[in-house]
């Protein structure tokens, strides 16, 4: 072979792996550079690389939304949803990774010049004064070229063309593995923009000392600095640029700074962090929230540098002046170039929140069936329930309903000094002749988990196999009017008793999926189900369904995340122990705990019990 014919070949080759590269790579699109065409996964895309991926879906659905939120990504758990409804508004969250105030004025002028923009959310975070227009890694942190003047199209696409192939062999590979719920590679809501935390807001939370354990990052938090604000000027001449393209344009400016972690200001100097902020209020004022009581408590932080969902529905609430969510009062202060200085000589050395100022013990007791013995299992004789209740009475506990801790959790209101939960499984009969009565002697309210199906029976379904009595919905009704009793859900019918039901299963006996079931037919299964609960129960007492005991005390994340989507405030367990409900963590009323009661507990045993 001629040399001039071997290097034909050998540049033929070249170009066509080339050509085979970029082909490959427009087509698995794994930065959604190119607008996603084929696999139309942007979660996955904005995973990688938000500030590219966030643009190509804005520009196939920038007519969904009227205003932005921009920043860092603790950004993210800034609501889109309260500030919908606060506004009036379509909001789309554009946090990035990193805290680049240079890029979130380059976004700013691209949604300005492009786009109906009625309302910019701008979070500043401490670290906007660490980092300015870094480039460090193009194809994860760079703009898409539409947004940044200064990258070229040819630049743009061909880093994203001739990209490694082993980003879009991993999206392949990760579609296949692909859940309902988020995993590492997919961990955005791509219609909103935010991170997806159905997972993690169905996390239990509890105690400090337990969420320590679960979380150590904040036992011992790692320190990496001193960093130096050194980027201060350039970040605010940014948010200058900002101020004054909205100004330009007419669109409403919300500048905030988001809560950070207290222990994460040790990595700076307190006195560069008061500056950087006070540099910030000569250029704009702004909502300040960076530092306060919130900031020394963990439980409201998912990590070191992240603060949960539920703060941000207290910042939104703060600025906006709702009234239904709970915050404590140093939340949240306007801060102008006039109180800037006398604010943050005071706002950087918080006050810690007492535990007991947002948080409660409450033990919940779980009864099924009475009758006039018991039989050492779930049937309690109606003596001994009536002689724990009693001992309950004298010794100063008052029964207190989920509305009751669901009040204390959203709203901040007050719990008694020794609350106690009193719930009953199942809907049997004896729960209206027996403990109806007792319950109303002794001035106690509890709450009754019916399941649907077994309503007003004493045989199983249509199987003819007889069955411990279940009241009727008119008696439901009967005990909801009275305000004693609270009747919710143990599903319609997943709580189901193998021995009596037809065929050969597999048979529901707890919530979670059936061996072999697709995460899609289950929670479609669930939906139905729980939907068909509250309905008939609704229906029956007049009062909202929104709490739901576990049969058997089983259930998964998949499980939780779902009700919770459903409208569930409160799910239960049957694990033992005292629950620790926290002010502005409804996550503390997931898969509460439950002390179960039989005839083996005697009144003093019980108060022991509760006594911890």
């Amino acid at each position: 072979m001629s040399p001039k014919k071997w290097l034909c070949m050998f540049f033929g080759t070249v170009l066509l792996l080339a050509v085979l590269l970029a082909a490959f790579n427009f087509v698995t699109d794994p930065f959604g550079a190119f607008g996603d065409r084929f696999l139309q996964w942007f979660s996955y895309d904005e995973t990688n690389n938000p500030r590219v991926a966030k643009t190509t879906w804005l520009e196939q659905h920038h007519d969904e939304y009227d205003s932005y939120i921009l920043g860092c990504s603790s950004t993210s758990s800034l609501p889109v949803e309260a500030f919908n409804e606060y506004l009036d508004a379509s909001f789309y969250n554009l946090f990035m990774y990193g805290a680049d105030m240079r890029d979130c004025e380059k976004i700013a002028r691209y949604l300005v010049e492009h786009y109906e923009v009625k309302n910019l959310v701008l979070n500043v975070y401490i670290d906007n004064g660490v980092t300015y227009d870094d480039e460090s890694n193009g194809l994860t942190h760079g703009l898409h070229y539409a947004v940044d003047p200064d990258t070229s199209a040819l630049e743009y696409f061909t880093r994203y063309l001739f990209a490694d192939p082993r980003y879009g062999l991993a999206k392949l590979q990760a579609r296949g593995e692909d859940t309902i719920l988020p995993q590492t590679f997919d961990v955005f809501d791509e219609a909103t923009g935010v991170y997806d935390k159905r997972a993690r807001d169905a996390e239990p939370i509890g105690s400090l000392a337990s969420y320590l354990q679960a979380y150590p990052v904040f036992a011992d938090y790692p320190q990496s600095g001193p960093y130096g604000l050194y980027q201060t000027a350039s970040c605010m001449e940014s948010v200058a640029a900002i101020r004054d393209l909205c100004a330009g344009a007419g669109v409403n400016l919300i500048v905030v700074a988001g809560p950070v972690y207290i222990d994460y200001f040790d990595n700076f100097a307190r006195e560069d962090v008061a500056a950087f902020y006070e540099a910030l209020a000569e250029v704009t004022p702004f909502w300040d929230f960076s530092c306060s009581s919130v900031s020394c408590e963990p439980r409201y932080f998912y990590d070191a540098t992240h603060f949960r969902n539920n703060v941000g529905e207290m910042i939104a609430a703060r600025i906006f002046g709702g009234d239904a969510v709970w915050m404590p009062d140093d939340f949240g202060t306007y801060v102008t170039a006039d109180n800037a200085a006398e604010h943050f000589a005071a706002s950087l050395e918080p006050t810690p929140l007492a535990e007991d100022a947002i948080s409660a013990q409450v033990p919940i007791l779980m009864y099924h069936n009475l009758a006039e013995e018991g039989d050492g299992g779930d049937t309690m004789s109606a003596a001994n329930f009536e002689a724990q209740i009693r001992a309950l009475a004298e010794n100063g506990y008052t029964a207190v309903t989920f509305d009751d801790l669901m009040a204390y959790v959203y709203e901040g209101a007050d719990l008694p000094e020794k609350p106690v939960v009193i719930t009953f499984d199942d809907g049997y009969l004896s729960n209206y002749e027996l403990a109806w009565p007792i319950l109303e002697q002794y001035g106690m309210k509890a709450t009754i988990f019916a399941i649907g199906v077994s309503v007003g029976k004493d045989t199983y379904k249509d199987t003819g196999n007889a069955m411990t009595p279940h009241f009727s919905y008119e008696q439901a009704a009967e005990m909801a009017a009275s305000g004693t009793i609270s009747v919710q859900s143990h599903t319609y019918d997943m709580h189901q008793w193998a021995p009596f039901e037809d065929g050969d299963g597999p048979f529901r006996e707890t919530i979670l999926p059936l061996p072999g079931e697709s995460e899609e037919d289950y929670v479609a299964a669930l939906t139905a189900d729980f939907t068909r609960s509250r309905s008939e129960l609704e229906a029956a007492t007049g009062q909202p369904v929104n709490v739901l005991a576990y049969p058997s005390g089983a259930y998964s994340t998949l499980t939780q995340a779902t009700l919770t989507e459903l409208g569930v405030r409160v799910t239960l367990s049957t694990n033992p122990g005292i629950n620790t409900v926290v002010r502005g963590l409804p996550q503390t009323l997931c898969g509460m705990l439950r002390f179960g009661m039989n005839d083996t507990v005697t009144p003093e045993a019980l108060l022991a019990l509760l006594a911890g």
